[in-house]
């Protein structure tokens, strides 16, 4: 070992050329040998350990080390042996210019560093991969954490890679480095609010990966996909994705829809606008006519008698229909609308069923349908709620009732 520094040396010496030359000639054979042998053994260690890992995955049940090969810790690890190789040669390349030892052994440092921070960050991937296929944490927001240890180990190796460049110790160097902590903390600001309100989300379990969130100030309609250390990004129903800012969670308002998805239906609440003047007293003659429409023949008999009862016991004047009870188009229908949704199969009986009249309006008189669906995916649920105000409209005119409609240029 001793004498391989020279053998090429010695060489170029007695085929005549000059000693400083055949120094230089010496290093440079020595060099280009070193770095066949690093590119051979960089390549027999990396398709080594591939090839054993990949066997090691085929006889295990846990996809743990398919994750390690997808993300190519194998391949970052078996760069360590070309390393050490160097580590270890290159003092004979360079023995006969000493001055050039320092600068390269400063430059293996910093790749040593370099290397073990590609491996760190290969076998945090694979755990975050893992992690993800876990029941318990697939909508948990694996990636701030895995960030944040990155974050850290990035900052860790920078500081190192700095501190060997400058030839100062790890320790004074950070005690320098906490003189300036104001502009750090001024240049992460968004990463350590992203990283407490990551934290918080995930205590608070306000936001989980799958939620359907809403919100208006970042134009934010969809399913949530990713939570990392910076951003939260939402895939919208027209398939656009929005990007926002982690913190935005905990300091801005939104809707987030994961009650309603694990609840027993999705909401249906929309009201249709009736004419005022075309609400009415019922006579006989209209009642026997409404009777026809089966889902309140029952209730109007019932009803008819038991007003019909009271007036009499009561001696009412029904010369005059506004004395005494009486039945309204706008009551029948109301109870007729609710009769139907109660009997719809698309509606969740056991959920809140309510047909109500709201306060009148320069647009008309609100009668709202408030009921759940009990299919809760989108396009069902518009399917039901349609359908259901379809019949509405349609059955309006069965009860001498009308739809307001602003025409341009008339008030109704």
């Amino acid at each position: 070992m001793d004498k391989l520094h020279c053998f090429f040396y010695d060489y170029f010496v007695s085929i005549g050329v000059s000693e400083l030359s055949a120094k230089y000639f010496n290093m440079l054979t020595l060099l280009l040998i070193l770095l066949i042998i690093v590119y051979i053994a960089d390549r027999f260690s990396r398709k080594l350990l591939i090839t054993f890992f990949g066997k090691l995955s085929e006889q295990t049940k846990t996809n743990f080390d398919d994750l390690l090969v997808n993300n190519r810790a194998p391949r970052n690890i078996a760069h360590l042996v070309p390393l050490f190789l160097t580590i270890k040669l290159f003092p004979i390349v360079f023995h006969d210019f000493p001055q050039f030892e320092t600068s390269i052994l400063i430059l293996l440092k910093v790749l040593a560093i370099v290397i073990t921070l590609w491996i760190v960050r290969s076998v945090l991937k694979t755990f975050e991969a893992y992690f993800k296929t876990l029941p318990k944490l697939k909508d948990k927001p694996i990636d701030s954490y895995i960030q944040v240890v990155m974050l850290f180990l990035w900052v860790i190796g920078a500081a190192s890679i700095l501190a060997i460049l400058f030839d100062l110790s790890f320790l004074k160097f950070f005690t320098t480095l906490g003189a300036a902590s104001a502009i750090l903390l001024l240049i992460f600001k968004d990463t350590i609010l992203g990283f407490v309100a990551s934290i918080q989300v995930a205590i608070n379990d306000s936001v989980r990966i799958g939620d359907w969130i809403t919100m208006e100030k970042y134009g934010a309609d969809g399913d949530v996909i990713e939570i990392n250390l910076s951003t939260v990004q939402v895939q919208n129903f027209d398939m656009t994705i929005t990007n926002i800012p982690t913190y935005a969670l905990i300091s801005d308002s939104f809707k987030n829809w994961r009650g309603m998805s694990s609840s027993g239906g999705r909401r249906i609440k929309r009201s249709i606008l009736l004419k005022a003047r075309s609400v009415k007293y019922l006579n006989d003659e209209h009642i026997e006519k409404l009777k026809k429409i089966q889902l309140i023949t029952n209730y109007l008999t019932r009803q008819q008698a038991d007003i019909r009862k009271f007036n009499e016991k009561k001696n009412i004047d029904k010369s005059v229909m506004i004395n005494g009870l009486n039945l309204t188009n706008l009551g029948v229908f109301r109870k007729y609308l609710q009769t139907y949704i109660e009997q719809n199969s698309a509606v969740n009986k056991e959920m809140f069923i309510m047909v109500r009249q709201l306060a009148p309006t320069s647009q008309g008189l609100p009668l709202e349908i408030y009921c759940f669906s009990s299919d809760k995916r989108w396009e069902n649920y518009e399917y039901i709620m349609s359908d259901i105000f379809d019949h509405a409209l349609a059955a309006v005119t069965y009860f001498d009732l009308e739809i307001y409609e602003l025409n341009a240029g008339i008030v109704e």
